[in-house]
């Protein structure tokens, strides 16, 4: 075995190239030695003169000529070692057999014989810069030499620079170089977040805080871990989304298939309804036919009995008349000089029409019916609408100063008095109104209000738009929904024109329901839980609740944000 000084000597001799002991040494301008051969072919394979060790570049191809002191030194290493003298080419053809005599293998146990222009799992991993023939795979890269090497042109290069820093193998070693200075980028600014080499500190980056790229890597990690991680629970969130709909789609399923079984159930219930009305109506328009039948007979056979009376008499007087019997004439005179006893029949009359109103009756009854009917229906609507019951406070920023606020931003009263606000451009200046803090934009949302006995106010939802300076006019056309109580004007809904409503008993507590995505406002009287009034047009932004309340000559005159409780026990907040 030889000895390490022998070693070292021969690693000395040794081209870094074809990898074994020079042949006609040459020496290039930056120091390196390399055979001739060797060199030469590198030069013919790469668009520059590049230096295989350093990468240092010359303008033109280097004038070179054979070392004969280090020839002299490889030729003794040579006759040492007994073996024959081989070209580097002669070396190439030599690897090339022997990989021929080797046994068939799978790619994978032989991936340093891939050339770096083949297909397949190597296709984009790094190759040797040194390697003239068969480019083997780099196990590392240096970022002194920016060179990628194999394993065995790797042992060259640790023998000669031990103290360069070798990385994992990557295709662009280019990229870790400061373009201006061409020096290594081993330093993060932290002011402009970029990788910078030693010369930038001493110019564009000199008042910069800066730290090793490997103190940084190491707090971006922690970063990046814990990003990671938020990633994950967002993935998570969303995952648990994903079932949560698909859960809901389920639901919705039933929910339909039920309210498909509801609607055939009542439609057919209403059908019956109709049916039995109808049927009711013909037996009772042929009862009456039949009675008047009765009662026309009755009439025409005390018609026929008179008239047979009638003919009695008429042929007793054709007799009298016609007698010369001057005594029988005047003897039976008396008695029919008179006309018999008979009814006066002009006031008597049969009708046609015996059925007038009859069926309007009969429809008004199953108007009554349908009636009930749809009361049934818009509690059980009522129901389902309060699941979407929302927090609702009013917000101070908006209310007029008028409006006095509860500390905790659930009822509203007229002050009677001026408060001295500031005028944000949020803030209503003339007309008495607040809105609430909490905006809808999608969704399904409930609450309701307590009006009590005032009776000038409007509820309802505004865009977040809407003017809030001078006079405003509250109708849709100006971006409102609301159900108002004017006072000595009833009730009525803020379409153009308003549309008066007729409603009994008096409102106590209002429940207001939006669907965003169907664009429906809809009011309910929570007390009576019956349907009052929908709306059904496009929102296109945000809303908010919104509250307007004139003056009152009572301080229990309030509007009042209600929990969603079972009204049908409880009529007050």
């Amino acid at each position: 075995m030889a000895s390490p000084t022998n070693m070292l000597v021969e690693e000395q001799v040794h081209c870094s190239i074809c990898l074994d002991v020079f042949t006609n040494p040459v020496s290039i301008p930056c120091g390196h030695n390399f055979c001739m051969a060797c060199i030469g072919n590198y030069w013919k394979s790469s668009a520059l003169f590049m230096c295989p060790m350093c990468k240092k570049t010359f303008f033109k191809q280097p004038d070179i000529s054979i070392n004969t002191v280090l020839r002299e030194i490889a030729e003794q290493f040579k006759e040492m070692r007994g073996k024959p003298i081989l070209k580097p080419q002669q070396n190439q053809q030599q690897w090339v057999a022997e990989a021929e005599e080797l046994p068939e293998v799978l790619p994978e146990e032989v991936p340093e014989l891939i050339p770096p222009t083949a297909s397949g799992p190597w296709a984009h991993e790094v190759s040797c810069d040194v390697c003239t023939g068969p480019q083997q795979r780099a196990v590392k890269a240096c970022l002194v030499c920016l060179t990628s090497y194999c394993e065995e042109h790797l042992k060259t290069h640790t023998a000669r620079f031990t103290k360069h820093k070798l990385i994992e193998p990557v295709q662009n070693l280019e990229d870790r170089m400061c373009k201006k200075h061409e020096r290594l980028l081993e330093l993060f600014c932290k002011k402009d977040q970029i990788m910078v080499c030693v010369l930038c500190t001493e110019m564009d980056h000199r008042a910069h805080y800066t730290v090793p790229v490997e103190r940084e890597w190491t707090e971006k990690k922690v970063q990046l871990r814990k990003t990671e991680s938020e990633v994950q629970q967002m993935i998570q969130e969303r995952l648990k989304k994903v079932e949560d709909i698909k859960h809901c789609v389920e639901l919705n399923k039933s929910s339909a298939q039920r309210e498909i079984e509801d609607s055939m159930q009542v439609f057919s219930d209403l059908v019956r309804a109709v049916q039995k009305a109808q049927a009711e109506l013909v037996l009772a328009i042929e009862e009456k036919q039949r009675e008047t039948e009765h009662w026309a007979e009755s009439l025409i056979q005390e018609l026929e009995q008179e008239i047979t009376a009638l003919k009695t008499r008429n042929s007793e007087l054709d007799h009298l008349a016609h007698t010369d019997d001057h005594i029988h004439f005047l003897q039976n005179f008396p008695s029919l000089i008179t006309h018999p006893r008979t009814k006066n029949w002009s006031e008597t009359h049969v009708h046609t029409d015996h059925c007038v109103g009859t069926i309007r009756r009969a429809v008004s009854r199953l108007e009554e019916t349908l009636t009930e009917e749809i009361e049934k229906l818009a509690e059980t609507e009522l129901k389902k609408v309060q699941k979407y019951s929302v927090d609702v406070t009013l917000d101070p920023d908006t209310a007029n100063p008028w409006l006095q606020l509860s500390e905790d931003r659930r009822q509203v009263r007229h002050l009677g008095a001026w408060q001295d606000l500031p005028d944000t451009p949020e803030r209503f200046d003339t007309v008495v109104i607040t809105l609430g803090r909490e905006s809808f934009s999608a969704g399904r949302h409930y609450w309701e209000v307590q009006v009590g006995e005032k009776d000038d106010w409007y509820l309802g939802v505004a865009r977040a738009s809407v003017n809030r300076k001078g006079r405003i006019a509250v109708s849709t056309a100006h971006g409102y929904w609301a159900l108002a109580m004017k006072k000595g004007q009833e009730y009525r809904v803020s379409t153009s024109p308003p549309v008066l409503l007729s409603i009994e008993p008096r409102l106590r507590r209002v429940g207001v329901y939006v669907d965003c995505e169907e664009g429906q406002v809809s009011f309910y009287d929570a007390v009576a839980r019956s349907h009052i009034y929908t709306f059904m047009d496009s929102f296109g932004e945000k809303l908010f609740p919104f509250f307007y309340l004139y003056c009152c000559d009572k301080a229990s005159d309030t509007l009042s944000i209600c929990p969603v409780v079972d009204t049908m026990h409880s009529k007050q907040c």
